[in-house]
């Protein structure tokens, strides 16, 4: 298992769509800084979602971790959800805040700005997709048929894994 360098996270942009939007201004050492979708504003002790902007999409020979702009941490932010994004898993990621800020004050998260990191790391052993509720979370349709030729072509049980994936949905 290893932190996947930029020049092989360039080339799983381009092949795979595993950030979309991609911005090369954001790729990071070895990583992509994803932004928030909406700018967003926490109280003291409030506690919300903030939902990427960019879509993430992880290969089946990868999985992702997340770590925060230490700048945030700082300022009091605690992000609460786990720091793994699953193989296989598409859409935006949600991530869990909550202001826990010293001096009590507001916290506003502008949208476009740097604000988590994403590591892809390598794994080993047969592909095991995502395969919960949350796949394609806040996605347009439109968006879920950019990925639907890529799952189709790199998991050879696709249409099995689609049952359960658009279960809920109009789409396959």
């Amino acid at each position: 298992m290893c932190v996947v360098g930029k020049n092989r996270l360039k080339e799983l942009i381009e092949d795979y769509k595993c950030i979309y939007p991609f911005d090369h201004n954001l790729l990071d050492g070895d990583g992509y800084i994803l932004t928030v979708k909406e700018e967003t504003t926490l109280n003291y002790l409030e506690h919300k979602n903030l939902i990427t902007y960019e879509i993430i999409f992880t290969p089946p020979n990868y999985v992702a971790h997340l770590t925060a702009k230490s700048k945030y941490g700082r300022m009091g932010l605690s992000f609460l959800n786990a720091a793994k994004v699953h193989s296989g898993f598409v859409g935006r990621l949600a991530l869990e805040l909550v202001n826990l800020s010293n001096d009590r004050c507001p916290i506003t998260i502008k949208r476009g700005d740097p604000f988590m990191h994403v590591e892809f790391v390598t794994r080993e052993g047969e592909p095991s997709p995502y395969n919960g509720e949350y796949q394609f979370q806040y996605l347009t349709d439109e968006e879920m048929q950019i990925y639907i030729p890529i799952l189709k072509k790199i998991f050879p049980n696709y249409e099995e894994l689609a049952k359960t994936w658009f279960k809920n949905k109009r789409l396959q």
